[in-house]
Formats: structure tokens, sequence, C-alpha cells
């Protein structure tokens, strides 16, 4: 896995582009980001993580994730579309200030997401639970970011 390009990048290449903020599109990615982390929180509490269910987990922490970074560029006004728009995105968390780790972090999940979904990868309980942790560290100071935006 290589290593993911600067935001400024996805611009030259005009995988993002600039536009409008929008801000009504942006509190609809941020309510389905939150109904979908509500469910998850649901399913941990119900159900044993596990290696045959933990793509499921993986998948629904990247979502979430992935959903409020759009939502945070949308106020912005960025918009990603084509090959490489997920890229993109993840690497939009170095425009927010986020540590390089977390940065890396979420690029491999995207990885893995992605081979999840083309290439049939598989995930175990450790990776899941590592991922689980993860969203809870980043959930809270995306939620933070996006809802001053929203409520402006």
């Amino acid at each position: 896995m290589k290593a993911i390009k600067n935001f400024e990048e996805f611009i030259e290449d005009k995988i993002v582009k600039l536009q409008t903020p929008n801000k009504s599109r942006a509190k609809f990615l941020f309510d389905e980001a939150q109904k979908t982390h509500l469910f998850l929180l649901e399913k941990i509490n119900t159900f044993d993580i596990n290696d045959a269910n933990a793509n499921d987990f993986v998948k629904s922490c990247y979502d979430i994730i992935m959903e409020l970074i759009r939502a945070k560029m949308l106020v912005d006004g960025y918009n990603c579309q084509g090959s490489g728009a997920h890229e993109a995105e993840v690497s939009y968390l170095r425009v927010l200030k986020f540590q390089e780790k977390d940065v890396q972090f979420l690029d491999q999940v995207r990885y893995f997401r992605n081979g999840m979904l083309y290439y049939g990868t598989i995930v175990d309980k450790e990776y899941a639970e590592k991922t689980i942790k993860f969203l809870k560290i980043i959930h809270p100071l995306l939620i933070k970011l996006i809802n001053n935006e929203i409520l402006k």
C-alpha cells in the first residue's frame, strides 16, 4: 500500500472540486452517520465481535467516518468524485489537523474495505476491535468539527 497523497494533489488532479458550501447535504450526511453510529453501538452491545462478523463492523465504522468527512468537506466547499475520491477524503483529515497516524490508519481501513467489496478480503476480530477503538476516538472529534459548522 503506497502512501496517500496530500489533499492539494487531489485538487490539482481534479478529483476534488471547489464548490459552494452545501450545508443541507452536509446535514443529511451528518444525520445518516449518526443513525449508523447508533445502530453500530446497538450491534456492539448485542453481538459478540468475532471473525465471522468482523467485516461488517469494519465496514460500518468506515462508512460512519467517511460520511462525517464528506459532510465537513461539503460545509467547507469541497466535493470529490471519481477514481481516488475516497483517498482524497481520507487525506482531508490532514487539512483538519488530525495526526498522521490517524490518516494512515483510516487509509488502511479504506484499503481493506475496498478489498472486502471487490476482492473478498476478510479481516479478523482483532482488526475489527482496533477499528471500533479508532472510531471511538475520531467520531467525537469529527462531530465537534461538523456540528459547529452546521449549526452556524
